[in-house]
This record gives C-alpha cells, structure tokens and sequence, in this order.
C-alpha cells in the first residue's frame, strides 16, 4: 500500500478521499465535514497520519482551525475529526488533572525525604545510635507495607480523586506532628512515621487511577512522565530545602510548611478537580469528546461498579505471568531506588572521600535528570504507539532502557577513577530509571484496567519488601565480603536478570482475569 500524500485524492467538495489498496483497487470513502471546515486552497497538501492494510488516516491542513484528521477503512467508512493544537493540549483540562497529581506526589517524596535531614539533630539530641537511627528512618516502611493493596482497593472502589485527597491529608497530618512526636516520645515518632508510610501508599495507585481516567493511551505514557516528574523533583525539593528551613525555623521548619502545603493541595484538590471527565465542569465538549473518543475510557469507568465492588481475584491476578513480570519489575525499580538513595553518600564517602550529603549536585541534580528523562521517556513511548508501534513492544522497549541503561552504569560506576566521573555514572544510571515508569507503570492500566489499583498495590508491597532487603542486606553485605562495589555489582546482574524476565512475560494487551474483563 502506498502511504505517500500524494496517494490520497481529494475528489470533490462533497467530501469524498480515493486511496489505492494492496490489489490496485480504489477504496472510496465519503467522510462528513463539520460545517466550519474549509479546505484550503492547495488541495494536495496532505500529511501522512498512520496507515495498516485495513485503515488508514490522514492530517489536512484547513482554513483556520489547524487539522483534521481524516480517517477510513477497507469497507468504505470514514470519519473527521479535529485535532487539538499544542496550546489547546497545555490548557486542557487532562493537563490540569496531572499537574495536580504532579505536585501531590512532590509533596509525597518530599514529606518522605525530609527525615534524612532532620535524623541528624534528632540523633544528636536524643544520643541515638547510627543503627537505631536507622530504625527511627525504616518506620516510614513498616507502615508504607501495609497499606498499597488496601489502599489499591479503595481506589479501584472509590477513584482517585476521593481517596488520594484522603490520602494527602493523613500524611499531612503526620509530617506536621512529626516534630512534637520526636519531643513527645520515641513511640510517638515511629507512629507517626508509620501514618506517614500508610498514607503515602495511596499516591501512586491514585496516580495509575486517574491517569486512566483522564487520558487515551496514546498520552498515557507522556501523563505518567509528568506526574512522576513531580515525584523525583520532590526529593530535589525535599533534600535542598530542609537544611535551609532548619537554619531559619529550627528542626519544626520543614515539617511545618511541607505539612501546611499538603493541606493546601487538598483544598485546591478537592474544589478544583473531578473523578472523571464526564462529571467536570470546566471540561470543554471538545476535550470530553476527545478523550472518549481516542481511548473508550468512560467504557471503562462506567463498568467499574459492576466489576470492581467485590474482592479482587487474587489468586487468578497472581496466576497470570504478565502479573509477576510487573511485581518483579517493581520489585528490582524499588530496589535500586532505595539502594541508591541510601547508600550512595557512604560509597562516595568510603571510595573517593567526598561527602555528598553536603554537595549541592547530590541534592538536586540526579533527581532532577531523573525527572527530565521520566518525561522524554513518555513523549517517545506515546510517539511510537501513534507510529503503530505495538503496545507490547513499546513497554518491552522503555523497561529494557530502565533495567539494562542502569545496570551498566553501575557497573561504570565501580570502575570511575575519580568522583566527577562517578558522579557522572550515578546521574546517568538515576536518569535512565525513569524509563521504568513507561514499561511496568504504565503496564498496570493495559493488562488490567478494572483492577490497576489492586495490582499496583500487590506490585508495591513487593517493592517495598525488595527496598527493606536491599537498603539493610548492602550493609551485611560489605560487612561480609568488605566490598561496596561488589553489592553494586550483585545490583547490577539484578537489574539485567529483571530486564530478562520482563520480555520474556510481559505483554501490553488486555489479560483476561474473570468473566467480565
């Protein structure tokens, strides 16, 4: 089939396009225009959209409303409709959506990061050892354990919007009372703390929810770039900041206004978004009829309540392969997230001599690239799906970058002679992460859209499992070989044994897990 411009003839202003087929034959189609779409004058100017053996689309530049995407098949349908120009994109309503998600799991990460600043005066004034303060530091786990397959859920019972406004406002609560715990009692400080994790095991499972709510899968990808872009700047945020709040406000500082601005995001939160698209009010007809028309969601969210108000399949969600290849990928992503947010200070510090926790680069550069690259990752997954590249490929693509990418960083970075050329590595390998969040992330919404928060959940609690063994078995580790680049190492076989087992199981398509899927 030939898919040049010049294949597609405009026939007449009756709104009728002629292609050629794969047997010489002409395919006609008549396609009905809105009335204000006015054909500019130079009728051959086409633009090749998408093409396959039994469809097939065009872009047509008109008069003043940018293009129009005609569309047709092999048995002579056809359909128009207009696509949203960049500015429309920017200002619309989806965008809206995930910038406020962005900004929640910001305040996520940096609720959480905050107690890596403020364990060291608390240590000094309470005479903590270094391996109980890591205990003090490990209580946000024990609760962020529990809480992401209850919290998966309610959401899929609830939605995102009512039980991450829940969700947000819990772990404001406690990030505010964490400094007076700290004063009132140890047991204090660990409940806190552990409020803390079970709240904050809603985020990203709210995340997964109204992202598949909001967006088409073909801007999935690019939305979960940027909500996830505002979880990794929040640990920028959170490590650059509280040292600055803490020299002006004392260790109440950064508690104080990280927890006042939870609650402020849960006003904005609840007055200014909607659950769904159908039941906003500043949602304009075109962006409504957009999203449905692209991606079927509300298909999906209509059926919730017959599929979703009962106990999730666990047994027939743990069957399935595509399933584990999600949970181990989550899995080795929380393992080397936390392996490298915990012991990369001590390695530069042992190896090279360099204290990182007071180099300004350490604080925000990583994470930050992390954040960039998350996105460009999602503008070029959603590129390759809209191209006809395979769902399945596309995750399988985008997880290999995140798995294999870090894998041999790490490895560059035991054999870095100096710490510039380490640090490099370290960038590159955190960078390279956030490809993950277009393979498995977003793979929770594809395999099983009626129970993504349930799976996300049974997925999470595995990769905390995998961050608790990982963060205190580096330390056994080094104390038994004596060897910090070995561990890394070990890291690195992990990371390529996951990319292995994600393309050998993985797959974007809908998995069948009961009847009504």
């Amino acid at each position: 089939m030939n898919s040049s411009p010049a294949a597609l003839q405009y026939l007449s202003p009756s709104s009728t396009f002629r292609k050629p087929n794969y047997f010489g034959r002409q395919l006609a189609f008549n396609v009905k225009l809105p009335s204000n779409c006015e054909f500019s004058s130079n009728q051959k100017c086409f633009k090749s959209f998408t093409a396959n053996r039994t469809e097939f689309s065009y872009r047509v530049p008109v008069q003043s409303n940018g293009f129009w995407r005609i569309g047709a098949s092999s048995d002579g349908s056809g359909s128009i409709q207009r696509e949203e120009s960049f500015v429309e994109f920017i200002t619309s309503e989806r965008v809206k959506v995930v910038a406020m998600l962005a900004l929640s799991l910001a305040l996520c990460n940096a609720d959480r990061v905050v107690m890596s600043v403020a364990i060291v005066p608390l240590s000094l004034s309470h005479g903590w050892r270094q391996s109980f303060a890591g205990v003090v530091q490990s209580s946000f786990l024990w609760g962020y354990l529990i809480s992401p397959i209850a919290g998966g859920t309610l959401v899929d019972y609830y939605g995102g919007k009512l039980v991450m406004a829940w969700g947000v406002a819990l772990w404001s609560m406690a990030t505010l009372l964490t400094p007076w715990a700290a004063e009132a009692s140890l047991w204090a400080l660990l409940a806190t703390r552990m409020l803390l994790g079970i709240a904050e095991g809603v985020a990203l499972p709210c995340m997964n929810n109204m992202i598949a709510r909001w967006f088409p899968p073909t801007e999935r990808s690019r939305a979960v770039g940027l909500a996830m872009a505002g979880f990794q700047l929040g640990s920028a945020i959170g490590l650059t900041l509280s040292p600055i709040l803490m020299s002006q406000g004392g260790l109440f500082g950064p508690f104080v206004i990280f927890g006042l601005s939870g609650f402020l995001w849960v006003l904005v939160w609840v007055s200014a978004t909607s659950s769904t698209p159908e039941r906003s009010r500043q949602i304009s007809i075109h962006e409504l009829r957009y999203i449905q028309n692209k991606g079927q969601i509300h298909t999906v969210v209509e059926g919730k309540s017959k599929t979703s108000r009962r106990i999730p399949p666990f047994r027939c969600l743990l069957s399935k392969l595509p399933t584990w290849s999600i949970i181990v990928a989550n899995a080795m992503h929380s393992w080397g997230f936390f392996v490298i947010l915990s012991w990369m200070p001590i390695y530069f510090k042992t190896i090279y001599h360099v204290d990182l926790r007071q180099a300004a680069w350490f604080s925000a550069v990583p994470w930050s690239m992390m954040a960039l690259t998350g996105y460009f990752a999602g503008v070029l997954s959603d590129m390759m799906i809209q191209r006809g590249i395979s769902v399945t490929l596309t995750r399988k693509v985008m997880q290999s970058v995140g798995f294999f990418g870090p894998g041999f960083a790490l490895i560059g970075l035991t054999m870095a002679p100096s710490p510039s050329i380490a640090s490099a590595w370290l960038t590159l390998a955190v960078g390279l992460k956030a490809f993950s969040h277009c393979g498995f992330l977003v793979n929770l919404q594809e395999i099983a859209p009626q129970y993504s928060g349930v799976l996300h959940g049974l997925s999470n609690t595995a990769g905390t499992f995998a961050a608790i063994i990982g963060t205190v078995g580096a330390g056994f580790f080094v104390e038994l070989v004596g060897s910090f680049k070995g561990f890394l190492l070990l890291t690195s076989f992990l990371y390529f044994s996951a990319a292995v087992f994600w393309n050998v199981f993985s797959t974007g398509e809908r998995v069948k897990f009961d009847d009504s899927t």
